[in-house]
Order: C-alpha cells, then sequence, then structure tokens
C-alpha cells in the first residue's frame, strides 16, 4: 500500500486516488481481472499505468485507435514510464527495433490496436514475452450490444480465454449500460463479483439541448463570445462536417476539421493543430479520437443528433476532462434522425442487432424531448439513480408550467382506440383529421378521436407525442416500425389521477402586450437610420421588431433566434437593441 501510494506521488503528482482507481489496482495487485466502468476524464490510465511502473514487467494496451498512440505512448514516457508501440504508422525497420527492445525489457508499457493483436504473428511474440498485465482499453467494444462494436475485440477475448498461462486482464471503459458490463465480464471471464463502477455522473458538465433554433447562427454567436476556448463541434456525415467547416472559416474563426476521407497527411496536421491550441475549434465526424487526450476542451457541441446514448455520452465526455466547468450541447432537429435510420438500414447486422440500434436512436430522440434533468435522464439510461443535478438546460429553465392534461389525454385516448397497434405518424394523422388513404383503411375516421387536434399541426402533435413519450406517458416498441403503447403512468393520466405540464414555448405569444416595447424599438431603428443613412427597413423589419417585442430576448445568443437578425446586423446595431430590451419594464396592469 506505502510503495502504490509512493508511485502515485513521485510518477504521477498525486497524493490521492480518484474514485474507484485504487479498488481497480487492488485487484490487480491480486492478480484477479478486473472489470473498471469509470466516466470520462476520472483518471483510467493510471489503472494499468501505475501498475506498470510499480512492478517490473510488461502490460499490454489494447488501444482501439492509433492515432492516439502516439500521444499515449509520449504521456507515458514524460512520466518517466517506458512506453512504446506497434502500429501500421512504422516501417518494417521500426517494428523491428520495437519487438528488439521488448525482448530485452526495455518497455514496461506497449499500445497494440485489437485488429494487430489478433494476428498469428503477433501472437507468436505474445507467447515468448513476460507479460503481466492486459489492459482492453475501451472495452465497449467487445459487446455486441455496445455502441462501437469491434469484431476483432472478440476474437481477442477467444484468444485470453484460450492461453494456458493468461495474464491478468482489467477492461476498462466509460460507457457500459448494465446489459453491456454483463457481456464484458461473460466475454473476458472476469468473476462477477470483479466490477468497479463510480458512476457516470459528470459533475462539471452542463448539459444543454437546443431546439428549433438556426444552427448556423448559434454556433457563430457560441465561437464568437467563447474565443480563445477549445471546442469540438461533431456532425454525422463528412459533408456536413466540411460545410460547417467552410461556414465557420469563412467568419475568420480559428477553426479545423476531421474525417475518415481526408489523407492521412491532413487529418494528422489538423488533429496537431488543436491538440496544441494552434486552432481552437475543430469540426469532426466520430471518426475523431474514441478517447481524444486534450484535457482542456471547454466544449462539446453535437450540430446534429448521435445515434446513441453511449456515442454521445462519450463524445460530450471529452469536455472538461480536467475537471473545471464545460458545456456538452445538442443542437436537436427531428429530420437529423433520418440520417441514423438510414445508417441502420444499410447496415449488414443481424436483423436483432439492427432492432436494437432502432431502440438506441429513439432514446436520443427522447432524452432531445425530456423537460426532465437532462443529466439524471442520461444516468437512468446507465441504470444509475440521481437527483437532479441543477445545472443543465432543462433543471435551469424558468419558462413556466401550462398544464397539459386534457391534451394528453386526447393523445393517450387516440393510441388506446387504435388498439395500440400503430406508430406515432398515423396517430398524428388520426388526431389532426388527416384524410391519408391509411385512415380510410383502417376506418379510423369513425373514431371519436379522430380530428380532435384538427386545430394543431401534425408537427405540433408530433412534438407532444415525443414529449408524452420522454415524460414516460407512451412507450414505443422494439423495431424499426415502433408502435406506441400507453404505460401505467399514461393510465393514470387517462383515469384523471394524475395531471401533466409542460413547459411553455420558447416563442411567448405577446404581441399585444408588447406594443410599447415594439415603439421603443422602432425608435431605436430611426434613430440608427439617419445616423447610417439608410431606410429604417434596412436596419430592421417591422416583422423583426415584433419578434423582438414578443420573445424579449436579452443576450446576444438569444437575440440571434430571432427572425431577420443575421451576424453582420447582430454585430452592428445589436448592444444598442438589446439594451433596450434588458431595461424594458412593462406597465403594471390598472386594477
Amino acid at each position: 500500500m506505502e510503495m502504490i501510494n509512493q508511485v502515485l506521488k513521485d510518477v504521477f503528482g498525486y497524493t490521492e486516488f480518484r474514485a474507484g482507481q485504487r479498488e481497480v489496482i487492488h485487484y490487480i495487485e491480486e492478480q484477479q481481472d478486473v472489470l473498471g466502468i469509470m466516466p470520462t476524464g476520472s483518471g483510467k490510465s493510471i489503472c494499468y499505468q501505475l501498475p506498470a511502473s510499480a512492478f517490473a514487467r510488461l502490460t499490454i494496451v489494447v488501444s482501439p485507435l492509433i492515432s492516439l498512440m502516439k500521444d499515449q505512448v509520449d504521456a507515458a514516457n514524460q512520466l518517466g514510464i517506458s512506453a512504446t508501440y506497434i502500429n501500421s504508422s512504422l516501417d518494417y525497420s521500426g517494428v523491428l527495433d520495437r519487438i528488439r527492445g521488448l525482448r530485452q525489457g526495455a518497455f514496461k508499457l506497449l499500445y497494440i490496436a485489437p485488429e494487430r493483436f489478433v494476428m498469428p504473428e503477433f501472437q507468436e511474440l505474445l507467447n515468448s514475452l513476460p507479460v503481466d498485465l492486459i489492459a482492453v482499453d475501451e472495452a465497449h467494444c467487445i459487446s455486441h450490444w455496445g455502441h462501437d462494436f469491434r469484431p476483432s475485440y472478440l476474437e481477442m477475448a477467444d484468444y485470453l480465454n484460450h492461453l494456458p498461462n493468461r495474464p491478468t486482464v482489467v477492461a476498462l471503459t466509460a460507457t457500459a449500460t448494465p446489459l453491456v458490463a454483463e457481456d464484458i465480464k461473460q466475454l473476458l471471464c472476469i468473476p462477477q463479483q470483479n466490477q468497479v463502477a463510480t458512476g457516470f455522473a459528470r459533475e462539471n458538465l452542463s448539459f444543454q439541448v437546443i431546439t428549433d433554433q438556426k444552427k448556423e447562427m448559434y454556433l457563430l454567436e457560441y465561437l464568437k463570445l467563447n474565443k480563445g476556448q477549445a471546442g469540438i463541434i461533431y456532425a454525422n456525415t463528412r459533408k456536413e462536417v466540411e460545410r460547417i467547416y467552410h461556414l465557420l472559416k469563412s467568419e475568420g474563426l480559428s477553426i479545423g476539421y476531421y474525417h475518415a476521407g481526408l489523407k492521412d497527411v491532413e487529418r494528422t496536421k489538423f488533429q496537431e493543430d488543436f491538440l496544441y491550441d494552434r486552432i481552437q475549434t475543430i469540426v469532426a465526424t466520430n471518426a475523431f479520437g474514441m478517447g481524444i487526450n486534450k484535457s482542456n476542451v471547454r466544449f462539446v457541441i453535437h450540430a446534429q443528433i448521435p445515434g446513441t446514448m453511449e456515442a454521445y455520452y462519450q463524445e460530450a465526455g471529452r469536455a472538461g476532462r480536467d475537471g473545471l466547468p464545460s458545456d456538452a450541447i445538442l443542437l436537436f432537429a427531428p429530420q437529423d434522425l433520418q440520417v441514423h435510420q438510414y445508417f441502420i438500414e444499410q447496415s449488414q447486422r443481424s436483423h436483432e442487432l439492427k432492432q436494437n440500434e432502432y431502440t438506441k436512436l429513439r432514446e436520443m430522440s427522447q432524452y432531445s424531448n425530456t423537460e426532465g434533468c437532462l443529466q439524471q435522464f442520461i444516468l437512468r439510461y446507465f441504470g444509475q439513480e440521481s437527483a437532479p443535478c441543477g445545472r443543465c438546460s432543462n433543471c435551469l429553465d424558468n419558462r413556466a408550467r401550462v398544464e397539459i392534461t386534457k391534451e394528453a389525454q386526447m393523445v393517450l385516448s387516440c393510441v388506446k382506440r387504435m388498439d395500440e397497434r400503430f406508430g406515432k405518424g398515423l396517430v398524428t394523422k388520426v388526431l389532426t383529421g388527416s384524410k391519408d388513404q391509411k385512415i380510410d383503411q383502417f376506418g379510423f375516421a369513425k373514431l371519436s378521436t379522430y380530428g380532435l387536434m384538427k386545430g394543431s399541426s401534425q408537427k405540433e402533435v408530433t412534438s407532444l407525442i415525443d414529449f408524452l413519450t420522454a415524460e414516460g406517458l407512451l412507450a414505443p416498441s422494439k423495431g424499426q416500425y415502433p408502435t406506441l403503447l400507453v404505460t401505467e403512468k399514461g393510465i393514470d393520466v387517462l383515469k384523471g389521477q394524475q395531471t401533466v405540464y409542460r413547459k411553455e414555448q420558447r416563442q411567448a405569444r405577446k404581441l399585444e402586450q408588447n406594443n410599447e416595447l415594439f415603439e421603443q424599438l422602432r425608435e431605436i431603428r430611426t434613430m440608427i437610420a439617419e445616423e447610417t443613412n439608410v431606410p429604417p427597413y434596412v436596419v430592421f423589419s417591422d416583422a423583426t421588431l415584433k419578434d423582438m417585442s414578443t420573445q424579449i430576448p436579452t443576450s446576444r445568443l438569444d437575440l440571434l433566434q430571432i427572425k431577420g437578425v443575421g451576424q453582420n446586423k447582430l454585430d452592428k446595431y445589436g448592444e444598442q437593441f438589446l439594451a433596450c430590451l434588458q431595461n424594458y419594464q412593462p406597465a403594471e396592469a390598472e386594477e
């Protein structure tokens, strides 16, 4: 114990362990296999680097991305732990030099990709080396039920399980649901009780979901407000990555981009520019570093929704690895789900695994529509109960709650009357009184719920169904085309035993009440028009001023969401209008 603490202080510079580290190392000391489930930024690498430093023999680290190996090796060598890697970036001579060093005992850490690990020639080398420990990083990749399954991980597990003199195995991941955790332990033959889970909460992250807003303008304003801070912007496709990159680059922002379609030299340059703070922001697909080591990333913005909660939490977790306050922002638009549905449809996975992916995608959709605590939603997904975090966008949302029990009962009743055999698309059409041929085909025009919500658009009703699903009143079945089921909680609402509330829409409807504010804004517009010698409507249209007087934005980001307010006009005139909006005090109504 004393020696371990001394190594922690002398090599790593810490006087105490973070949660879970000592417990995992204890299992390794006892030569027992162990699974460690610890959030990003919790110091998982110490769990194998410290034993490698403290003990004489070799540790092999199975890491999924060769692009990270050099950084990991450099970091270990900086700590005084002799480390190297073998991967495709080396020529034949370089590989031979490292093999020679391994045979001579020159290294305590060897980083290797799972694909190389399962090669016969590497396994032959492995049999000749004095290996103490095998660390399986990103261990969720071993499970079919994980979000990033890699067949080579499964082959590796099978090989390890048949070794006559198997080294101790430590499996580490930040994103494992209870199902995936059980799968990892079974596949790697880790004893059931040998699991260390420290919880998934990231106390320094502020989770935010931004819906129905102009993404490009939000990104521009956010990056300008946070100039000098490092961040990652994720998009789902190479085309979208390049579009966002060129948009932001044209605004003079310090930015790069990264996806698998770039030439190696370009990818390497952008990644190194980002890691060394030569650029502040990088736009990327999920090909960008599964475990990127840059610790001072202050924000991660998903310009499009990821396909799974595991992927989202892992990518969002790249913000604030140093423990300082950081943002994890999801810009949600329902149409972005279609990209993932296409990916799933085109994949070569089995029918069962495809259905699992559709279920995961629906979880992400529900996350984007919930009005409950965002971190609480994430932790519940990973099997952990918690209190509201008090810092996510939903916890800090001070919009008024409006009772929608009647509207909820309309939806729930319609689902019941359709025998819970149809999805939200057809339920929406029945409620809005659509003339779709399927309505006639199934005789739904005769239902008492047909046309009950014809005063609402299909988009509004679909949004309401998504909200009721996120709140647990409706439950979708599994599969590509899920049907809606009313839950026990939903039955209570139908019976009038429970009320339902929803936050007011962000677009407040106060047009008439704000005539006074509209006139004040118009006076400012007139003054600016005279000073700049342009017609007043060139500054802002009446429609734009009416939106301002209705929504009353009080920050540059809020003002940028107003129709007619672009980045250029915001920079030119924004402060003058904001001063008026921030100081506006509505006249008290006469009694």
